[in-house]
């Protein structure tokens, strides 16, 4: 197995606090180290450099502790941007600062008009895009983005609300493999996943509970929260390199890896 070099747009957690609860994970009466959260930020982008993926950053904004989550800033395809529109009213100006973002940079940025969480809930494997629904990101939504990316679309029903995202439920492993918890899905969608990926990586829910399925993989080299050692195990006999990160700062107010990264696929990818 290759690795492919990426590119990846991130968002420096500086004004990170846990200030209000849209997911499970999120308390806001415990304490947050904003400074810790920086720090353990800081780790993931140099790791992306010291593979060879190129990293932008997107100015944080005062007022959006959440900004830090780029994944759920857009979903990026061949050059095209599907902009978000967020269903809690506290992340909703971090889409236009997104989208503003994205067209400056080059990609043509495309209207939400329904309820999508970006890569959140929309996850391309090879020419498939799988997509998520249940708590975020809407049914309608999907149709959007089949239609915008002329890629066939999948439907997957999330159901555990701790596993509200399709990006913390499933990862991505290259461009004919996965990694999921099967119990974060109605059976009918874990029928499709065993249909499309028979030779997945499956999940143990000790490992997605610390968010190992938050995780990045260039296609060789997997990063992942260091907590999930099961899963690290797994990647590693099915020949991935793995290497852990501690983000468990991030993780309070319901992030990991993933989360913190949207990857900006060009016209050619």
């Amino acid at each position: 197995m290759d690795a492919t070099s990426r590119r990846y747009l991130m968002c420096r957690p500086t004004y990170f606090a846990v200030e209000y609860k849209i997911n499970p994970w999120m308390d806001p009466t415990a304490p947050t180290d904003a400074d810790l959260a920086i720090a353990q930020w800081t780790t993931l982008r140099q790791v992306y450099l010291d593979l060879g993926h190129t990293v932008e950053e997107i100015p944080a904004v005062p007022g959006l502790p959440d900004m830090v989550f780029a994944a759920n800033g857009a979903t990026v395809v061949d050059g095209q941007a599907l902009a978000v529109q967020f269903r809690d009213p506290q992340r909703a100006d971090e889409a236009p600062a997104y989208a503003s973002w994205l067209s400056r940079a080059g990609f043509e940025v495309h209207e939400a008009k329904h309820v999508n969480e970006g890569e959140g809930d929309l996850l391309l494997v090879g020419d498939l895009l799988l997509a998520g629904t249940g708590f975020r990101t809407t049914h309608a939504a999907h149709a959007r983005a089949q239609e915008l990316f002329g890629r066939p679309t999948v439907t997957l029903q999330l159901v555990d609300p701790r596993y509200y995202h399709l990006d913390t439920a499933l990862f991505v492993l290259d461009e004919h493999s996965v990694a999921y918890l099967p119990e974060a899905f109605s059976p009918g969608s874990q029928a499709v996943l065993r249909r499309l990926f028979p030779d997945a990586v499956i999940a143990t829910p000790e490992d997605a509970a610390v968010f190992g399925l938050n995780s990045v993989s260039d296609g060789r080299n997997v990063v992942l929260p260091v907590q999930a050692t099961g899963l690290a195990a797994a990647l590693r006999e099915r020949g991935y390199h793995t290497i852990g990160v501690d983000m468990s700062e991030l993780r309070k107010a319901g992030g990991g890896p993933k989360c913190c990264t949207l990857e900006l696929r060009e016209a050619n990818r």
